[in-house]
């Protein structure tokens, strides 16, 4: 299959870019399989599309004059896979469903997307019955080029549309792979969630054209017995292309005088307004705008903006459920973050922070809260995942944690094999990391003790008072650790105890603070420790808000994490 598609979209673009072509048409992948077949070559070739598709293309047709099989190694045609140039032939046949080995005269391009090659175009006619033979230029220059020229931006446009999932990126990446390709200019406009139309980009060689801010904004709703080409697009009409004599029509309803103004100001010449589709509705439309004379939109060029506005609908579909997602999943990761136990003897202070990249919300989460016994319980956990469900399995994780704790008066490590069991058995949730502290006053003169467990979490830093900026002093808990929830179970769990100086700073978190990309995690871990003792002697929220700079760019992961300080002597 080529990139970019299936075969049903390549059949479609085939199709109305060759409708009616008196020549067969082969498009083949890298490998030189067969992808897709005209009509013309079927008839030439005396077999069925179907029979074709799927097969080596070499193998089942390239013959020499005399009907003999042509060595791999001296095929023209799949060198041209191999070295990314076109090649043609005018002494070749290729093998007929009757067996017969037609003389034919062929040329091939690459179909390159990404800077690679992605497949083959040929095309090719039988020398004894065509009447006009393809020679060199009428085949690479005016069909056979065509051809590649539509499948590689078709293919950098759903490459490139499919890396965003930001409605804006996605609008301003069209202006380079339409213009001046396709159009001189090229005016997008959506349906908001509420249903109004607003034009969001005007878009030149420059991209967004900031003179013609104007035109940008809301728009009118488009009326339904409107005759305006927009209008009827936007209800569900096809593609229409528009000359000089259709452009200068009186409008008939608000936004088509809206959009008659705005072609008028930028001289158009032929203008082609194509809708925005998905599989859910017409989110939008495209108006592509030509300015010179004698360049009309030809009816292939508006198959072809057809195809790239169901493309580029599907990618502004795509993100905006991603953003009603993303806006649920935050309002419900904030929700169930709750407001910290407050104690005049010792600080806690804790930071959420969405992913910058990516799905931005997740399964990380922290909580605190009071035991029955005058404990203070401290939780830092990661579920797996980095979406909405995600985001679910840390709620029901949380609350069974939350629960499983005040319970009983039982050690961290008990409650931790209570959770284990209870999450396979109670919940879907897959796999967690969690540690568990509780952090108990002294009843004397004494220092405060930390009791902790750990399944499979990154452990706990301890910040001294008098941790030095090159990070003396500061160190990690390593005891305690058992094995992640969900993987099992672990017999053999058990608690850390530790005593927190007067006026040390413990820090919980999740690893999306100490996960570099192309790094160890170790390296992640050393550089947190030399930050945090940088950082310690800072009032605690503002520690807090200094820890959340090293989190490392790009990263796709959310960011949870837990203060606690003890108060000095």
């Amino acid at each position: 299959m080529l990139d970019g598609g299936g075969p049903e979209d390549e059949q479609q673009l085939l199709g109305s870019a060759f409708a009616g072509l008196a020549a067969g048409v082969l498009l083949l992948d890298a490998g030189g399989r067969i992808v897709a077949v005209n009509p013309w070559a079927e008839g030439l070739l005396g077999r069925a599309a179907a029979m074709m598709v799927g097969a080596d293309a070499h193998e089942l047709l390239h013959r020499d004059p005399g009907g003999a099989p042509v060595p791999r190694s001296r095929c023209r045609l799949l060198a041209v896979a191999a070295q990314g140039r076109p090649a043609w032939g005018e002494s070749d046949a290729f093998l007929a469903g009757d067996g017969r080995a037609l003389p034919v005269r062929w040329s091939a391009a690459p179909i390159m997307s990404g800077g690679r090659t992605v497949g083959l175009a040929v095309l090719f006619a039988d020398v004894a019955g065509s009447s006009a033979p393809i020679t060199r230029e009428a085949a690479r220059v005016s069909l056979l080029e065509g051809l590649t020229e539509r499948l590689t931006l078709v293919g950098a446009i759903t490459e490139v549309l499919s890396e965003t999932l930001d409605v804006e990126e996605a609008v301003d990446r069209l202006g380079p792979l339409l213009i001046p390709e396709l159009a001189d200019w090229v005016a997008v406009d959506l349906r908001t969630p509420e249903g109004d139309i607003r034009r969001v980009a005007v878009l030149g060689l420059a991209g967004r054209d900031f003179a013609l801010e104007a035109w940008r904004g809301p728009l009118p709703p488009p009326t339904a017995l409107s005759r305006s080409a927009l209008v009827r697009v936007l209800h569900g009409a096809e593609p229409v292309v528009l000359g000089v004599r259709e452009m200068a029509e009186p409008p008939d309803a608000p936004l088509a005088a809206v959009q008659t103004g705005f072609l008028r100001a930028l001289g158009a010449t032929s203008a082609a307004v194509v809708p925005l589709t998905s599989s859910r509705e017409t989110t939008g439309a495209i108006t592509a705008v030509r300015t010179g004379a004698g360049r009309p939109f030809t009816e292939g060029e508006l198959a072809l903006l057809a195809d790239i506005g169901h493309r580029a609908g599907v990618a502004i579909d795509n993100a905006r459920l991603f953003g009603e997602q993303r806006d649920i999943a935050t309002a419900m990761q904030h929700n169930l973050l709750t407001e910290l136990p407050r104690d005049p003897d010792m600080r806690l202070a804790a930071r959420y922070q969405p992913a910058p990249a990516g799905s931005r919300v997740g399964g990380d989460w922290y909580d605190a809260f009071r035991l029955s016994d005058g404990a203070t319980a401290l939780v830092i956990g990661d579920v797996i995942g980095h979406d909405l469900q995600a985001a679910a399995w840390m709620a029901q994780l949380r609350n069974f944690l939350r629960a499983l704790a005040w319970d009983r008066h039982e050690a961290p490590a008990s409650v931790m094999a209570r959770l284990d069991d209870a999450m396979a058995s109670l919940t879907d949730v897959p796999m967690a990391t969690v540690i568990l502290a509780y952090v108990e006053k002294p009843l004397a003169a004494g220092p405060w003790r930390l009791r902790w467990t750990s399944a499979g979490h990154p452990p706990p830093l301890l910040l001294p008072a008098a941790a030095t900026p090159s990070g003396g002093g500061a160190r990690y808990l390593e005891a305690g650790q058992g094995l992640v929830l969900g993987a099992g179970g672990d017999p053999e769990r058990h608690d850390g105890t530790e005593d927190l100086p007067a006026g040390s700073t413990l820090l919980l978190f999740t690893d999306g603070l100490v996960e570099i990309p192309g790094t160890d995690l170790g390296a992640g871990l050393e550089r947190l420790r030399r930050h945090a003792a940088h950082v310690a002697g800072y009032p605690l929220e503002e520690f807090c808000d200094q820890i959340l700079r090293i989190v490392p760019s790009g990263s796709t992961d959310d960011t949870a994490l837990l203060a606690l300080r003890i108060p000095p002597d």
